[in-house]
Formats: C-alpha cells, sequence, structure tokens
C-alpha cells in the first residue's frame, strides 16, 4: 500500500488543498477550493461547517482528476483549533464552526486566570481563546449543550467514514491533553466545565481509521495531523531541535523537542507533534495569528492591490518614517499572549 500514490488533503481556513504524491515520481495532480469564513463584530470567526466538508470532497476529487491515476490510501491535515457541535448519530451539524481566529470565549478564559498556572502545567497549552477548549466550553455555555462538541476534524472524518476519532497532534492542540499519557486530561476539562463530555479516541497520526468514497471509489483513510505539525514532519521529521516557520493565515514556528513533554517560561508553547506506530514526540511553538489576513485585510482597505504589491510599494520610499505596523488584529500571542 505504501508504494503508491496516496491523496493527500490539508483543510484549512480559507482553503482546502488536495495533491496527488507518489514516493517515486512526486506531484502527480492538484485540486484547491475555497473556504470563507465570515468575520463578525466582537472578534467573531465563523465558518459553515458543510462548506468546510465541500471543500474537502471537491478538492480532493479535483487532485484525483488531474492526476488521472488511481490512489492507495488518503491523509487529511487540518486547521486545529476549530470547533464545532454536532449530532454523533446523523452527523448534522448543531452549531457554526468557531474558526481559530474567533475570540467570543474571552470572557472564559478571564474567569479562568486564576487557574491559568495549574491548566498550563496540566497540558502544555495556554488559557487563550484560540485554542479550543475555551471555544467549546463557550458553545456549551451558550450555543448548545446537545449533541458533541469537538474540533473540525473529528467531524470531518466521521462524514468521511463513520469513524469518532482524532489524532494525538490535533488533541494536544486543544488545552484539553493530558501530553505525557496522550490522553484526555479528567481534571483540565472539569476546569473548563466539559467533564463528562464524550470526547473522540485518539488515534495514531499514521493508523488507519475508516473507509470514505466521497472521493469516488472505496479508500483507506490512514492519516491524520493537525496542519502546523503536518509541515513539521515533512520538514523536519529526521532533525531534532530543527525548527520550520509556516505562512498563511497566520505564521507558526515550531521546533521539535523529543519524546517528553516541555515546558517553557518563554511564553511558547509545549504540545504533541505527532503519535507515529506509538511513538509520540512533542514539540514548541509560537503563534502569530495575523500574517497573510494582513495582507488580506491591507488589500480591503485599498492600501495596496495585494500581495504582488508589497515589495514594490514598500520600495517606493527610502524607510518607514519610524512607524512600525503590529498587525494584531486577533490579539498577540506567543510570547504576550494579549487578546
Amino acid at each position: 500500500m505504501t508504494g503508491g500514490p496516496v491523496l493527500a488533503v490539508d483543510q484549512g481556513t480559507s482553503g482546502t488543498k488536495a495533491l496527488v504524491l507518489c514516493p517515486r515520481r512526486g506531484v502527480l495532480g492538484s485540486g484547491t477550493a475555497p473556504v470563507r469564513p465570515r468575520h463578525l463584530p466582537g472578534g467573531r470567526v465563523e465558518a459553515d461547517p458543510a462548506e468546510l466538508y465541500g471543500s474537502v470532497v471537491a478538492a480532493g476529487r479535483a487532485a484525483l482528476a488531474d492526476a488521472g491515476v488511481p490512489v492507495v490510501a488518503a491523509g487529511l491535515a487540518n486547521q486545529g483549533e476549530t470547533v464545532l457541535a454536532w449530532d454523533p448519530a446523523t452527523g448534522a451539524p448543531l452549531t457554526d464552526a468557531l474558526v481559530w481566529q474567533d475570540r467570543r470565549a474571552s470572557g472564559i478564559c478571564a474567569e479562568l486566570a486564576p487557574r491559568q498556572e495549574e491548566l498550563a502545567e496540566l497540558t502544555g497549552i495556554p488559557v487563550d481563546p484560540y485554542f479550543a477548549a475555551p471555544k467549546m466550553a463557550w458553545i456549551r455555555r451558550h450555543a448548545t449543550g446537545a449533541g458533541v462538541v469537538t474540533t473540525s476534524d473529528a467531524w470531518l472524518v466521521h462524514r468521511l467514514t463513520g469513524a469518532f476519532v482524532t489524532d494525538a497532534a490535533t488533541a494536544g492542540r486543544t488545552g484539553l491533553l493530558d501530553p505525557a499519557a496522550v490522553a484526555w486530561s479528567a481534571p483540565a476539562l472539569d476546569l473548563y466545565g466539559l467533564g463528562g463530555e464524550r470526547l473522540p479516541r485518539i488515534a495514531d497520526c499514521d493508523e488507519p481509521v475508516g473507509t470514505t468514497t466521497a472521493f469516488g471509489p472505496p479508500l483507506p483513510l490512514t492519516g491524520l495531523v493537525v496542519d502546523q505539525q503536518a509541515a513539521l514532519l515533512a520538514q523536519s521529521a529526521t532533525a531534532p531541535g530543527a525548527a520550520k516557520c509556516t505562512y498563511g493565515t497566520g505564521a507558526f514556528l515550531l521546533a521539535r523537542t523529543g519524546p517528553l513533554p516541555r515546558r517553557t517560561t518563554t511564553g511558547l508553547v509545549g504540545c504533541v507533534a505527532w503519535r507515529l506506530r506509538g511513538r509520540t514526540e512533542h514539540c514548541l511553538d509560537g503563534q502569530v495569528y495575523t500574517v497573510a489576513s494582513a495582507v488580506r485585510w491591507l488589500t480591503d482597505l485599498g492600501v495596496i492591490g495585494g500581495a504582488r504589491d508589497l515589495d514594490a510599494v514598500g520600495g517606493s520610499v527610502p524607510d518607514s518614517g519610524g512607524v512600525s505596523f503590529v498587525p494584531a488584529l486577533a490579539g498577540l500571542a506567543a510570547p504576550w499572549w494579549r487578546g
């Protein structure tokens, strides 16, 4: 199975990208499909779950059509901290998806400020609306108590295969995982008011979790991982201490740290990098929420015509006149954590 082409799908914030990859011949086909999150007053950012799933199917089918060859398996990377409530019996969404940029859970984080050191020690994750746990708590408090509330990957995998799973790397981004045991943390769940919730089984990132026919012929879904850790795995899997920085809607600097969880006092996040064949690797993560989304903001304001104008406009003046632009449009993440 591992010697043939595979379909790799990355479900992102503003679009889904898919590639057909061959171990010998490289990229054989590609496909994309847009996603249009809604930016609402009060720092709210939502996405239509149906659009997320539809983009996965559309991009995957387009990549397969472009390649024109059969594939032996599929893998899915995901946004990580985007959450929704849904009905596990039918798969129907019960809420919109709260995107990782959404800030509506700031009040819940403020309530938990006295427990933030305890939660960081339990999970390695700061108390911040960026992460899944506060948004999941907000849904339970203000939207619905029905169904299950999970990160978006668990819902997508359920739609694709019927399984109820998440991968170890995505679970590590929730703020609800004990990173040493790679198991849900009952104390963290209780602190967030999520005790007793039905949560997905935590799978290895390279574990077959089911079969999907969403892309045409039946395909085993054999790879699950959160997007930034997927990039780290692809770019520095064999080099402990190597770091990568990926630029997209935001920018994320990750460095692999080895088989044991790491804590820092410098504002970085310690989390699971991946778990492959039962072996867990950990990483440190520094987040910048607003990168390409700042370019889109400047474009919407009419300051520039698009990303292609950045060098031309920047090069048209001798200096910035002492002015710095800090694109904290969704707050400051690492190392400051100022929403």
